[in-house]
């Protein structure tokens, strides 16, 4: 099944003309490590141009300034010194978790992941070394259910795939696997084939932003599968228009986040 314009729209959530930032959810994003702080503000800017309410990111020590410099509208928690060590105190603040942008794969993430998919009672939003952690340590594949999204590109799903070689047949979990017509798969095995997206979206950065879409509709409160077909969805438009405008030779990730507002608009039917 191809997701197209048409049920993106059905699928965006109405704005209350009475609501306030605690109607949309409050993300938390876990990211970064010295020298890939980027990655951290990619994710958030983009979590922020796609309708979330309250943001906080988890990164070390060593990039507080330049999150709170570049992303000024999110909050910032140390969790680390120049990687990350540890968790929020409380998990029940946010409605959804996104974790492994530019964080690095160690033991120490590893067992910071450990802990968050065994305390953590909302949904999450896996990239990135969150992935390659998987990957390194099969026995957390456990810990994973059906609110969670892993976002693979195809070097860390055939990883993921030959530590449990029945992702491709059995899983716990939603699967974005990335790339030309990006493939959403459910728990049930339906599965929907995303029709935006271009070439110049090859570059580093790009995922970090659709983790941070991701992140900021569910939060919101969008159903896993339908975060999943709307995210790549807007996210492969934006890519699209950053294209058109840039060549697909010149574009960036960040210049996806610049057309995000774009992409919104041709979504909501607006001139």
């Amino acid at each position: 099944m191809t997701f197209l314009l048409s049920d993106a729209g059905a699928l965006l959530l109405s704005r209350d003309p009475e609501s306030h930032k605690g109607t949309y959810g409050h993300g938390l994003l876990i990211a970064g490590s010295k020298g890939m702080a980027g990655a951290a503000v990619m994710a958030a800017q983009a979590a922020l141009r796609s309708g979330i309410g309250l943001l906080t990111v988890c990164t070390p020590e060593c990039n507080r300034i330049i999150l709170q410099t570049a992303v000024p509208e999110a909050m910032v928690i140390a969790c680390g010194t120049d990687f990350i060590e540890g968790l929020p105190d409380n998990l029940s603040r946010y409605t959804a978790i996104a974790i492994g942008p530019g964080m690095t794969a160690t033991d120490a993430t590893r067992r910071v992941q450990q802990t968050l998919l065994e305390k953590a009672t909302v949904p999450i939003v896996l990239d990135a070394d969150a992935l390659n952690n998987l990957a390194a340590d099969p026995a957390l594949f456990a810990l994973l259910n059906e609110t969670d999204i892993l976002t693979p590109h195809p070097g860390e799903y055939k990883r993921l795939k030959e530590a449990n070689p029945s992702i491709e047949t059995s899983r716990d979990f939603y699967l974005i696997l990335k790339g030309h017509l990006t493939r959403i798969t459910s728990p049930q095995n339906e599965t929907s084939l995303n029709t935006t997206g271009n070439p110049g979206m090859a570059t580093g950065g790009s995922g970090d932003v659709l983790t941070g879409i991701l992140l900021a509709l569910r939060a919101q409160g969008l159903s896993a599968w339908d975060a999943a077909r709307l995210g790549v969805f807007v996210h492969g438009l934006a890519g699209d228009l950053a294209a058109e405008s840039l060549t697909d030779i010149a574009m960036t990730a960040t210049d996806i986040i610049r057309f995000l507002p774009h992409a919104w608009r041709i979504i909501q039917h607006k001139p």
